[in-house]
């Protein structure tokens, strides 16, 4: 049985972000005292009494986009409402009754779909005085919530599940979907991709730079396999931010790397890598996360090779100079599959475990071929490794003094193992940890 959808509208600044929110009981979208914030859909899903329900952010209804992306603001909008099971009305007590409030309350009855009534921002008690303004809009009685005062929330879900009888139980999946985050400065083409990818209009599209704001978690199917993309605001240097939404989408961003389980690093291929690129580059290194450099706009890059552009690039940040590139054209759908490809092969790259013997071989060979130096007199010794965790493969070799082994050769370690071992196109984590000799498994005299 399929999630519920339940869609939070309303006109701009009614708190309709801060619900949504408050009813996941974490920040999943930006909440800004500026109209027109959310432009694309924000979707997240939450369990409540052991039924699964999506909840569906979405912008204001009738304002202008100071970009000129009214239009399709409304349309995500409007896409959203037709696919809702329930709308939850989000209206503002503090402000009464608009006449704007009226005209959407026309318009979702017109939907013939459930509705709830949300009176939002009731902040003082003294605030029930004024509810039965609402019962003007035809919906019968509001039910008060606020998100700052952390009140309403049992009575909105009990509402929900009472609205939605056929809320089927909580669906237990055979296994994880599998997340990514596509992240790259303002204007690659992210948000092409990913419409490209599902093939909808999922999320907004414009030339003018910046238009996504939020992260956007895309769930989709192909193969059998359910995948989660998470599409990321472009990012641009943090001098040049100008408001305070700039810098949340820049955090965001950041907080999609940690947890996705895959990121797809997008470049624009007419252009040059940036200062940005490399900051972005360091935050998607240090995240050990495993990487795909999708460049894009491939079809736009003349008189160029892909071996040429990956020498300039491995130049350029050899820090992940391991990750897979794959060449794409999201606005001409050109490679867009094969993207799909490189994000299962890391997936199953990242969810490998190696079997000790095999590991402490592998480690066996990378010390006959370059032992470690001394420090202060002293010999380094690994005695043996074992698999800890995965995404990503996290290996913990027990050694006699930690501090002794470089950082160079911890580096050529990852870099022997990640030949050796099912790893190819993946970060490997490697954690020293002191271990006494007399349990040690193998040493190198």
């Amino acid at each position: 049985m399929s999630i519920p959808a339940v869609v939070i509208a309303g006109r701009p600044n009614v708190g309709k972000s801060s619900l949504f929110n408050f009813m996941l009981g974490r920040r999943v979208a930006i909440v800004e005292p500026t109209a027109g914030v959310t432009r694309d859909r924000i979707t997240a899903v939450t369990t409540y009494e052991d039924r699964s329900i999506e909840f569906v952010d979405t912008g204001g209804m009738g304002v202008e986009d100071i970009d000129l992306l009214t239009d399709e603001v409304e349309h995500q909008i409007q896409v959203a409402l037709e696919k809702a099971d329930l709308i939850l009305f989000v209206t503002d007590v503090m402000q009464g009754v608009l006449p704007k409030d009226k005209e959407i309350a026309d318009r979702l009855r017109r939907l013939d779909k459930p509705i709830i009534l949300v009176a939002n921002k009731a902040d003082a008690r003294h605030i029930e005085q004024g509810k039965s303004d609402f019962f003007a809009l035809g919906l019968g009685e509001p039910i008060l919530t606020s998100a700052v005062q952390s009140s309403g929330y049992h009575d909105v879900m009990d509402a929900i599940i009472e609205k939605l009888p056929e809320a089927g139980p909580a669906p237990q999946a055979e296994e994880e979907p599998v997340t990514f985050a596509i992240v790259g400065k303002r204007n690659v083409g992210k948000s092409t991709f990913i419409n490209a990818l599902v093939q909808e209009e999922r999320v907004i599209v414009s030339e003018k730079p910046g238009t996504t704001r939020d992260a956007v978690d895309v769930y989709f199917e192909k193969g059998g396999k359910t995948y989660i993309a998470i599409d990321t605001a472009g990012l641009r240097r943090r001098s040049q931010m100008k408001h305070a939404i700039e810098f949340f989408s820049f955090t965001r961003a950041e907080a999609a790397i940690r947890r996705a389980m895959i990121v797809l690093f997008f470049f624009d291929a007419t252009t040059g890598v940036s200062k940005v690129d490399k900051k972005l580059g360091m935050i998607v290194r240090d995240s050990a996360k495993a990487c795909a450099l999708v460049v894009n706009k491939w079809d736009l890059a003349v008189g160029k090779t892909p071996e040429e552009y990956e020498r300039y690039f491995t130049e350029i940040m050899p820090g992940l100079s391991f990750a897979p590139m794959v060449f794409t054209s999201a606005k001409e759908g050109t490679n867009v599959g094969g993207v799909l490809d490189i994000v299962r092969e890391l997936h199953k790259q990242s969810t490998v475990r190696v079997p000790t013997a095999d590991l402490n071989e592998a480690i066996r060979e990378a010390i006959t071929r370059r032992k470690p130096s001394p420090k202060k007199n002293k010999l380094p010794k690994i005695y043996y490794a074992t698999q800890v965790s995965v995404g990503p493969p996290t290996l913990v070799l027990f050694v006699n003094h930690p501090e002794l082994f470089a950082a160079s050769y911890k580096r050529y370690l990852a870099n022997f193992l990640r030949k050796m071992l099912p790893f190819h196109e993946i970060p490997i984590r490697i954690i020293f940890r002191e271990r006494r000799r007399s349990e040690s498994k193998f040493a190198r005299k």
